[in-house]
């Protein structure tokens, strides 16, 4: 008589090897191998005829889970897959993680099917397989076209609709908001930079300059968009221009950082102040301009950034030189006596500003 082991179930169990596995691109004789080299079939005692055949399956799976996990709110309320919440929560976002150096190379173009044709070049470029890379793009595209007109917080949003961890939702949040702002990226004196530090920055300026801002007045509005308001009220900023309040505030800084910079670099700052308070308020005057705006980042790096560079400043001593610089204007007497309703609008640009820069300036 032969014997029969039969198990029947109704519980999905998900294989995370061979989800991650499917996730990077693998086919099935590609993810079957890799296991295999790892020593599965040893572990087992299996073959490789049966190694093949479950990797078959578990594919046929997490395609047709593919199809919910394009709307993850359905992946709770199906009933043909019974999946714990915990593991519901990780086949979510392990499917809409992505790779940082992939997303580098689309950040800044406009998600069209023209772009989507062209990862081909990304994939060879980033060594990722080309069914990760389009995964990557088109859940950045279907998580753009959800949000995009939704109103309040962006990353809340992202969430909500998603169910996404903060940090991962931070950075999509990041990605949707240089991509509606149009922020250019891809030049080539920004290629040093990370997708990181796009993100890092992009996560400041929606707290800081868009709608979400605790200072900004009108919440209800869309995030993705930075505050007019506030972009109008950076123009009243441009009196810090003028001769008589240009010669105070340098004064002021120049006090602020006596003996707290090396001496060149003092030297430095004093011959060149005017340049470097002209940047900094023509950069938030900028904002104002759409055409302007988009080069934010670019901004900072050629007209600020690289000539800190060129007088061989240190992270260090700038970040002190900027901070100095915005701590000075409240101690002015026209913020002081006429212009106080100013304050919180140079809070919000200067910080902002410092920590941007802070990360994007090069390691020397």
């Amino acid at each position: 008589m032969s014997e029969v082991d039969v198990f029947v179930g109704n519980h999905t169990i998900i294989d995370t090897d061979l989800y991650e596995l499917w996730l990077k691109g693998c086919l099935v004789n590609e993810a079957a191998s890799i296991l295999q080299k790892q020593g599965i079939l040893h572990t087992f005692s299996a073959t490789i005829d049966d190694l093949v055949s479950d990797t078959v399956d578990n594919f046929r799976l997490f395609v047709n889970l593919e199809k919910l996990l394009k709307n993850p709110t359905k992946v709770q309320d199906q009933q043909i897959y019974q999946i714990d919440p915990d593991t519901q929560k990780m086949i979510i976002e392990r499917y809409y993680q992505f790779d940082a150096p992939v997303i580098r190379e689309m950040l800044g173009k406009k998600l069209t099917s023209r772009h989507r044709k062209d990862l081909d070049d990304v994939s060879d470029k980033t060594g990722i397989p080309l069914r990760s890379c389009r995964r990557q793009f088109d859940n950045i595209k279907r998580v753009f076209k959800t949000v995009e007109e939704l109103k309040g917080s962006l990353v809340e949003n992202i969430r909500t609709h998603y169910l996404l961890s903060e940090e991962l939702a931070r950075d999509y949040a990041a990605i949707v908001f240089i991509t509606n702002n149009r922020f250019e990226t891809r030049k080539k004196k920004l290629s040093y930079l990370s997708f990181k530090d796009f993100a890092f920055c992009a996560n400041l300026m929606i707290t800081n300059w868009s709608y979400s801002s605790v200072e900004c007045k009108s919440h209800e509005d869309m995030d993705v968009d930075l505050d007019r308001d506030f972009l109008l009220q950076l123009r009243e900023l441009k009196v810090l221009m003028d001769k008589e309040y240009l010669d105070e505030h340098k004064s002021i800084v120049l006090k602020m950082l006596n003996t707290k910079i090396v001496d060149k670099t003092f030297h430095d700052l004093d011959t060149s102040f005017k340049n470097f308070s002209k940047t900094i308020l023509n950069i938030a005057n900028g904002l104002n301009h759409s055409k302007e705006s988009r080069d934010i980042f670019l901004d900072l790096y050629e007209k600020l950034i690289e000539p800190c560079v060129q007088y061989s400043w240190s992270r260090h001593d700038l970040n002190l030189m900027l901070q100095a610089y915005k701590d000075a204007v409240p101690e002015m007497g026209f913020f002081k006596k006429v212009s106080p309703q100013l304050q919180p609008v140079w809070d919000r640009y200067m910080n902002t500003l410092i920590n941007c820069v802070s990360r994007m300036y090069p390691n020397q």
